[in-house]
């Protein structure tokens, strides 16, 4: 591993809250990587324990099979040695239950289009492709949801403020946890809500995993039930949105169009 590519790992910033789940184990792959030269397969599978289904393999070379279905038929993650793959794997490691429900549903659509994955994925593939790649799951109690989807912006975060320390956001996006690598105020997660009435917004991972692995359905997948969330704005993740007026900028806290 050269030199520039151990620097992007070793500069990760592991005090960012978006990173909290994946704080210890990520110090760990990253480590092996840093300290030791290794590939990020090998770092990721160091760190495996055996809650985790797959193991991590270089990309093969020259397969036509297409990449969820290689996961499901050989239970093996091709991994590059970039930050994208990383971030990957460290999702696997943390949560393997929602990965791998993912994996099944993704290869059920596969399966049911003939066992060939086409250049036209589907709305069922293309919500499961969006919720691995920029999802945010969003623990909260019914008052933050409605704002949420409402996008109330001011109510949500500003009056409502206090009622955060009952509400979790967990960043299980790949693809939105190496963007946060260089935070910005536009960087907008794909918001999956599941409510919390008694504020359990802390609670356990696995207790996580089974409720959303629960709501995971391909019918509920294809209603696109996601809702955008600017990560920048949950509060506590950003010292700038101690300000109200943090949330005045439309371009980014864009109102619901009617």
């Amino acid at each position: 591993m050269s030199p520039v590519d151990a620097l992007a790992f070793a500069s990760i910033d592991w005090s960012a809250p978006w990173l909290a789940p994946y704080r210890g184990p990520g110090r760990r792959v990253a480590g092996h990587i840093v300290g030791r030269g290794a590939g990020v397969a090998e770092a990721l599978n160091l760190e495996a324990d055996p809650r985790v289904p797959v193991t991590f393999v270089p990309p093969p070379a020259g397969t036509p099979e297409a990449y969820e279905a290689f996961i499901a038929r050989t239970r093996q993650v091709p991994t590059r040695d970039n930050l994208h793959d990383f971030f990957n794997g460290l999702v696997w490691l943390v949560f393997p239950e929602i990965k791998a429900h993912l994996n099944r549903l993704q290869a059920e659509q596969i399966q049911n289009a003939g066992g060939v994955a086409g250049p036209r994925r589907g709305p069922v593939r293309d919500a499961l492709t969006l919720f691995d790649e920029n999802a945010a799951i969003v623990e909260a109690p019914p008052m933050l949801l409605q704002a949420l989807t409402r996008r109330d912006w001011r109510r949500l975060f500003v009056e409502r403020r206090a009622e955060w320390q009952r509400a979790r956001v967990t960043v299980f996006g790949h693809a939105l946890l190496e963007k946060l690598m260089q935070p910005r105020k536009a960087i907008t997660a794909h918001a999956w809500v599941t409510c919390c009435e008694d504020g359990h917004g802390q609670g356990e991972v696995a207790t996580l995993e089974a409720r959303v692995v629960a709501q995971l359905t391909a019918e509920r997948l294809a209603g696109k039930s996601h809702r955008p969330l600017p990560v920048l704005g949950v509060p506590g993740w950003w010292p700038a949105n101690a300000a109200p007026a943090f949330y005045d900028d439309e371009t980014v806290f864009r109102p619901l169009r009617e």
